[in-house]
């Protein structure tokens, strides 16, 4: 069953999938209705989940999952790898890489691989203030606090 994202509680279980590139408008628009599509068949044990989506800076897509009436399971957590999987294909992107790190520049979301942004850090081309993307969160209530923070608030400081 979808839901607007905004009214998922907040204690919803999220999954952040990180892409590798910005997508396009249509693109955009084109993922709004695969993710939906998913989302209103999207099933545990038979049973209906409550969930919605977003998707942030035409980079992040955002699962959430209303536990209420009932949390994911084994084959619902495939099904939605899968599912994810089939996105990457169809847009010839990567989502799943969790050894990457998105980071704002200026205006710019920038991508760098985990070894790259070490260096940056080294080299002082980011700071304890840079704000970086903590995909780690697990709920709607950490995703609107702590998702996008600075470095030093986030675990990508043991790198400072």
């Amino acid at each position: 069953m979808l839901k607007k994202f905004e009214e998922l509680p907040d204690d919803a279980r999220l999954w952040i999938f990180q892409a590798n590139r910005s997508f396009t408008e249509e693109e955009v628009a084109e993922i709004n209705i695969r993710v939906s599509s998913f989302l209103e068949k999207w099933t545990a044990h038979g049973k209906e989940l409550a969930a919605g989506f977003l998707i942030k800076y035409n980079r992040f897509l955002i699962l959430g999952l209303d536990q209420t009436n009932g949390g994911a399971s084994g084959c619902s957590i495939d099904a939605q790898v899968h599912f994810i999987q089939e996105l990457e294909k169809i847009y010839e992107v990567d989502l799943l890489d969790r050894m990457n790190v998105s980071f704002k520049q200026g205006k710019f979301i920038a991508y760098k691989d985990l070894k790259e942004f070490k260096k940056m850090v080294k080299q002082k081309a980011v700071s304890a203030n840079t704000v970086v993307f903590n995909n780690l969160v697990n709920t709607k209530a950490e995703f609107e606090e702590h998702w996008e923070v600075p470095m030093l608030e986030s675990w990508h400081s043991r790198f400072l």
